[in-house]
Parts: C-alpha cells; sequence; structure tokens
C-alpha cells in the first residue's frame, strides 16, 4: 500500500498539488485523469520521488519519507525498487537488445544471476508478445514494442507498485491498441498500477478506481463506474465531453 498525507508541490509561484492526501491499494488499479497541467504527472512522479514536495508524508509499505527533512539516498533508492515507472517517452538503452534491456535492472539493482534474470525476462517478453524480439535492438522496433519492452522492464523488477505516466500518449491509435490490450490483461491479473492516461474507453474497461485532478486537487476519488456516471458534476462532465470529442 502507498498512502501520501498533505502533499504540497510548487514550481515557483504555481502551486502543482494542494495539500493530496491519498491511499493506493496492492491489487489495484487506478486510473488518473484530468486537464492538463491539473498535476497528474506531478502527482505519480512524487510516488516514486521523481519529484519530490515541499511538505507531506510519504509511506510506501515499511518505508516512510517526511517531505520536511532531507531524504537518504538509500531510502530513494529503496522507494524506487518498490514502484516501477514506465514513461511516455520509452527510455530504452538503443545500444542493448530487447532481452539486455530487460535484464538489466534485475542483474545490476536486484543482484539475480544472469540465468535467473535472463528466464525471468524471456517469460515476461512472452507475455506482453514480444518472445520473438529477444535480441532485437530498440530502433527498429515499432513505438508499440518498444512501450511493451518499458513493460516488461518494469515488471522484471518485480516491484509493489508500477507506475505509468500517459503511456501511450506517443503512439498512434493501433501501436495504442497493442500497449492498452497489455495493460488491461494485467490490470485483469491485479497488478498493483497507477495510471495517468487521456483514455477514457481504457480508463473505463480497466480501472478499479478513478482519480480526477484539477487545479491541483482531487475532485473526484472513487469507483470507475460512479466517476462516469457523474454527469451532475459540471467539471467532470466538461473534462469528459472535451475528451470524447
Amino acid at each position: 500500500m502507498i498512502e501520501i498525507k498533505h502533499i504540497q508541490k510548487s514550481y515557483g509561484d504555481f502551486h502543482a498539488l494542494k495539500d493530496i492526501s491519498l491511499t493506493f491499494k496492492t491489487g489495484e488499479t487506478t486510473v488518473i485523469v484530468g486537464p492538463s497541467g491539473s498535476g497528474k504527472s506531478t502527482l505519480l512522479r512524487t510516488l516514486n520521488l521523481l519529484e519530490v514536495p515541499e511538505s507531506g508524508i510519504l509511506k510506501n509499505g515499511t518505508l516512510e519519507v517526511d517531505f520536511s527533512s532531507k531524504i537518504s539516498k538509500e531510502t530513494m533508492m529503496a522507494i524506487r525498487k518498490e514502484t516501477a515507472m514506465v514513461f511516455q517517452s520509452f527510455n530504452l538503452f538503443p545500444h542493448l537488445s530487447v532481452l539486455e534491456n530487460v535484464i538489466e535492472g534485475p542483474i545490476t539493482v536486484l543482484k539475480l544471476s544472469k540465468t535467473e534474470a535472463t528466464a525471468r525476462a524471456k517469460n515476461l517478453l512472452t507475455k506482453v508478445g514480444l518472445a520473438d524480439k529477444l535480441y532485437h535492438y530498440p530502433d527498429p522496433l515499432s513505438g508499440g514494442q518498444q512501450q511493451r519492452v518499458a513493460i516488461a522492464r518494469a515488471l522484471a523488477m518485480e516491484p509493489d507498485f508500477v507506475l505509468f505516466d500517459e503511456p501511450t500518449s506517443a503512439l498512434d491509435p493501433e501501436l495504442e491498441a497493442e500497449v492498452l490490450r497489455v495493460l488491461k490483461e494485467l490490470a485483469s491479473e491485479k497488478l498493483s498500477m497507477i495510471i495517468v492516461t487521456h483514455n477514457l474507453d481504457f480508463a473505463r474497461e480497466a480501472a478499479d478506481r478513478m482519480l480526477f485532478l484539477e487545479d491541483g486537487k482531487v475532485g473526484f476519488d472513487g469507483p470507475t463506474k460512479d466517476f462516469f456516471a457523474s454527469t451532475t458534476d459540471p467539471r467532470i462532465a466538461r473534462f469528459i465531453n472535451s475528451i470524447t470529442i
């Protein structure tokens, strides 16, 4: 479980997150939506300390961070070990093969043997439909294939939570569908996921819970069906209409 309390984050005079308190349960898929600039990615990146708020508390399992104090390197590494991030830009190592990209973390961070890491990576790459691409390099792969490698790489670390920051925003619709299919399968397996996305159809199908952010505040937090039934809330109705038009 991840818990945050009274998180505040600013960039100069811009207040990105305003007194945010939330709990994310293990085995749940949470989708975060909201207008551009509402704080979605900032919130997500706070959970694995890619963004460090000015104040507030972060708890991840037995780990706890008080943002009013200096964060040790050891604590930061421990938090990131439990919260793998998948970015919209893939961030694969171009000089490493698909298989090498996936085994790098388990070997260097988790200290697995190459044999163990390779077996884990092959299973995950099969899971995301890339068993025939093990020895290919990233550049010739499609964007959808590269993002599926990035997902396998995150899963190979066996984190408590996987965080996705707009994982399909750089893809055309056909390639987006490839990645969303994998995410839906992972959601059905009760992988703990927190996903920032603009794709409301995916959210409707795969999310257990919806978070709606607006102006750095939580405007909705509840079951997915309740979010899409919130037609009487003008903020949510306006947002849904802006996405589906």
